[in-house]
């Protein structure tokens, strides 16, 4: 258990590991630091999170699977963790680098500390390692396979652990939404006192708890299915809408859910779509995705709305995006007419939000819920409830006038 001494969190003895580590990258650079976590190998693509804050957010985001993440902000673990900010079942991450974790936590609402949380959920990490030269390498060459041993795995020689790291697969390719989706179906009525929309079925490719709570809240009955759910089973459903989430792997690997788009757009369903949801439809719409060279992580990233002429800052998580041109509208190339880029980003001017303008379909490829912040694309759920209520309205037009 936690022991508190002066309203100071200090982590047990046995979440502090002790002895060195090593981050090994594909490109033959060893980086030394210490134990952090739990001991022993962990494999996946290195990629980095600019947020100051969020880090339990971030670590519990299923679209993080997969991959070793470093946090730019040099303390990590200062708030420990609590059972209310957890945006899915567990930590997802694969390894977690640091440069001066937390070793007392002092925070109001702290059930625990990090370190707990990283040993109980087997996360190998690293940490006081120089954090800054491995972010300027990955700005520079690309996100890139990594592992970080401790350990019984730090005896391996220099060699078995670059061939390790070598011997992985790359993230592209790879399909993971089966991983961390729901194992069964689940439900969750609109919230009390919101007027009742109508009811979503919401795809889960790795959805965050914030995302279930805010539809509820703007008046959905959200029924959450497994990402492997067939065409009938939805339409057996007969929702009022349809949702795709975030989630982790390459979008060109989703032949099931693309299709299972395709054919629910071309019933005629509202769509909304956020990350990997984003990806699907430009997919399902004939549009290609291609991998970024280091992606797109943290919670500071600039999009403009071309609507509105705003600039959001968003939170964002993902190494993938939609190819399209960012000017104009252009044909669908599966038949959907005509479309339009809706947001993109300021930084590299990436595609981040696709608009349908003749059937009723959006996506944004960050994260208007943001748990941990910023909120500045928040409305996109009010804006995705008048598209349902429009569409209904319209139907029931068209209804009396028959």
């Amino acid at each position: 258990m936690t022991t508190t001494t002066n309203e100071v969190t200090v982590p047990p003895a046995s979440a502090l590991p002790t002895g060195a580590a090593v981050l090994v990258i594909e490109d033959g650079t060893r980086y030394e630091g210490r134990a952090y976590g739990a001991t022993g190998r962990s494999l996946g693509e290195i990629v980095f999170s600019t947020g100051m804050t969020g880090y339990q957010e971030t670590l519990t985001d299923p679209s993080y699977a997969g991959q070793i993440v470093m946090m730019t902000a040099p303390h990590i673990g200062n708030t420990g963790v609590n059972d209310t900010d957890m945006e899915s079942r567990k930590i997802w991450v694969e390894g977690f680098v640091v440069r001066d974790p937390a070793r007392r936590v002092s925070n109001f609402r702290a059930q625990r500390s990090l370190d707990e949380d990283l040993v109980n959920d087997g996360v190998v990490g690293i940490s006081g390692i120089d954090t800054r030269a491995v972010t300027r390498k990955i700005r520079s060459v690309g996100a890139m396979r990594a592992g970080v041993f401790s350990g019984a795995d730090l005896e391996l020689s220099a060699d078995e652990q670059l061939a390790l790291v070598r011997d992985q697969a790359g993230m592209a390719g790879k399909n993971l939404s089966a991983e961390v989706t729901t194992p069964e179906r689940y439900e969750v009525p609109s919230a009390e006192g919101v007027q009742r929309v109508g009811s979503i079925a919401v795809l889960d490719l790795g959805i965050k708890r914030a995302t279930v709570q805010y539809l509820s809240e703007h008046g959905f009955d959200v029924t959450v299915l497994p990402a492997q759910t067939t065409l009938e089973e939805i339409r057996e459903l007969a929702p009022d809408s349809l949702f795709y989430s975030n989630g982790p792997g390459d979008p060109a690997a989703s032949d099931a859910q693309v299709e299972l788009l395709a054919q629910l757009l071309r019933d005629g369903l509202p769509y909304f779509g956020i990350c990997f949801g984003n990806q699907l439809l430009g997919r399902a719409l004939g549009l290609d995705t291609y991998k970024l060279p280091f992606g797109h992580r943290g919670i500071n990233q600039p999009v403009l709305d071309k609507r509105t002429g705003r600039v959001e800052i968003t939170a964002q998580n993902h190494g993938f995006a939609v190819d399209a041109p960012i000017d104009g509208e252009f044909e669908s190339p599966a038949g959907f007419g005509r479309v339009q880029v809706s947001h993109y980003s300021l930084n590299d001017q990436v595609v981040e939000g696709l608009e349908c303008l003749d059937i009723p379909a959006f996506s944004v490829q960050y994260h208007p819920e943001a748990a941990a912040g910023p909120h500045d694309a928040f409305y996109l759920f009010d804006r995705f409830r008048a598209l349902v209520q429009d569409r209904a309205a319209a139907a029931d037009t068209t209804t009396q006038g028959a």
